[in-house]
């Protein structure tokens, strides 16, 4: 009978992982990287984009996942945003469409998370990031597939933004980062300064964003592969491996 159970769990767990997200017919979705992990839960993501108004489109999944006999909850106020979740209690996961309106059409992500399955966020993680300390807010999302894997950290911080980005540059260098290049803008007022490190086969892509005169918003982006087709500025990676500038 264990033998029997087991072989049940290896066969079943396979076509749960392989569900797909939910989709509105008629549109195009397009994956969010592969099987994400946030805050320890697996989630899949896609969005899509459609000229049919935001209630068309939230009475459509939740008529749709009714009908399946799923409990279903609607959040939102259905004019700018909604909210449409299913919960598929037996197979242990959520379906839910996030939908918002934007330049006159509906803006839809499709999620798709398990329940059931939790992993630890990988505590390599902090090695790869430049660890901020005082953050206001802090969070993690991890993805990987067959060519590698890349985190993204998004923190907010009481600094100034020029302060950061020395303190920033200053840390990567003692971590064997090696500055790729910077860049600069303003858009609607707001300062922006894009800093691109590589170390080996790794690549940190920070971007600060100034919010008020003494707080910065913080995105990190690491990506690390051995494939250096597989990365966002290869050359950059090809330099770092053999060492020159």
């Amino acid at each position: 009978m264990s033998a029997l159970l087991l072989s049940l769990l290896l066969s079943a767990s396979p076509s749960r992982a392989e569900q797909e997200l939910a989709v509105y017919p008629g549109t195009v979705h397009t994956r969010i990287g592969e099987d994400l992990l946030i805050g320890g839960q697996h989630h899949r993501l896609a969005y899509f984009t459609t000229t049919d108004s935001l209630t068309k489109v939230a009475r459509y999944f939740h008529g749709f996942w009714t009908k399946q006999g799923y409990p279903v909850v609607v959040n939102g106020d259905l004019q700018r945003e909604a909210v449409v979740s299913a919960f598929f209690t037996r197979e242990g996961l959520q379906r839910a469409v996030v939908l918002r309106t934007h330049l006159g059409k509906t803006v839809g992500f499709t999620v798709l998370k398990d329940l059931w399955l939790y992993e630890k966020p990988a505590s390599t993680g902090g090695g790869h990031f430049i660890q901020v300390e005082g953050a206001l807010f802090s969070a993690d999302v991890g993805s990987r597939d067959a060519a590698g894997g890349s985190l993204h950290r998004t923190q907010v911080v009481e600094r100034g933004l020029d302060a950061m980005r020395q303190e920033l540059a200053t840390r990567f260098t003692s971590a064997g980062y090696a500055p790729v290049r910077e860049s600069g803008s303003k858009l609607d007022g707001q300062r922006t300064l894009v800093l691109e490190y590589a170390r080996g086969a790794e690549q940190m892509l920070t971007t600060l964003v100034e919010l008020a005169p003494s707080r910065v918003a913080i995105s990190q982006a690491w990506v690390g592969t051995d494939r250096p087709d597989g990365m966002p500025n290869a050359d950059a990676v090809r330099q770092a491996r053999e060492g020159t500038p």
